[in-house]
């Protein structure tokens, strides 16, 4: 397998942070995603790199290990096994005018090739953990505001999964023992599921929290009243103060998006007032409107 630099692909130095390589993924997958770019090769390449850098340098594990072993991070557990396995085995060898550690590239082949070198043979195939698989699963943001089951076909292979309320656009789980089989006995890859969640509702969701512009009559923006609003679980009763201005804003505490993985808690819900004004005014509602800007204007 060819290199792949992933903090280049993400655009990114190798001291980002967490935060700054999710930003950064969000960024270029919205940018390169196949429903913006359709029958665009290029557009869907470098889409499947995203993600494929995103699943390495997004997991801290797997970060760490391919920071270290680049290409081979997936084979990093065999690579620190060989490593221990010779040290071991020069340390005996050299009592007896074996090989030393400038000898570790020959066992290290040795061990993960299969062969013979300088006489000497490992004696058994090592054991490699089978590949990762990748997919994608668009959901709706209703569909996620409550934990649910649902069954994905990969490989040919039908999968049940949970996918927990709150999840985030972009963000990817891991399902272990669902990748590719492993090589002498070694286990199985693990299945690595990002989700889109693409937004059919009149709230905006940023983490937690959800936003929503309401309509807001001038009278009862004026002289205060009674409203209904819906929220993402049903409707709610709000007190309209008087003299209430364009774009005010009220918060409702828990209100909003259910918090990943903490059960019955969730973000809150802000809500802006947007004050229409009339139109189709009648001549009697004009000449009431003319009255009141005389009783304002100054003497």
């Amino acid at each position: 397998m060819d290199y792949i630099d992933y903090y280049s692909v993400l655009g990114i130095s190798k001291n980002a942070t967490p935060n700054e390589i999710k930003k950064a993924y969000r960024k270029l997958a919205r940018k390169y995603h196949p429903d913006v770019n359709p029958n665009d090769a290029e557009a869907e390449r470098k889409f499947k790199q995203i993600n494929e850098a995103n699943e390495v340098l997004g997991n801290p594990e797997n970060r760490k290990k391919y920071d270290e072993y680049g290409k081979d991070w997936q084979h990093a557990d065999e690579i620190e096994k060989a490593r221990k396995a010779q040290q071991q085995q020069g340390r005996r060898y050299q009592s007896s005018g074996g090989f030393g550690e400038h000898d570790f590239s020959d066992f290290f082949e040795s061990m993960f090739g299969g062969r013979t070198t300088r006489g000497y043979s490992s004696g058994r195939q090592p054991k490699y953990r089978g590949k990762d698989f990748n997919a994608e699963l668009k959901l709706q943001l209703n569909e996620v505001y409550s934990t649910h089951k649902r069954t994905l076909t990969v490989n040919g292979k039908n999968i049940r999964i949970t996918i927990p309320a709150g999840i985030e656009n972009g963000q990817t789980i891991k399902i272990n023992g669902h990748g590719g089989p492993g090589r002498n006995g070694g286990p199985k890859g693990d299945l690595y599921i990002t989700f889109i969640i693409e937004n059919n509702t009149p709230f905006k969701r940023d983490g937690n929290n959800l936003y929503k512009n309401v309509d807001l009559d001038i009278y009862t923006a004026v002289l205060g009243g009674e409203i209904t609003v819906g929220t993402f679980d049903g409707k709610v009763k709000l007190n309209v103060k008087p003299e209430t201005q364009n774009g005010t804003k009220v918060k409702l505490k828990g209100k909003g998006f259910p918090i990943y993985k903490k059960e019955g808690k969730f973000g809150d819900l802000f809500i802006t007032y947007t004050i229409k004004t009339p139109t189709n005014l009648s001549a009697k509602e004009k000449e009431l409107f003319k009255e009141l800007a005389k009783l304002k204007s100054p003497k």
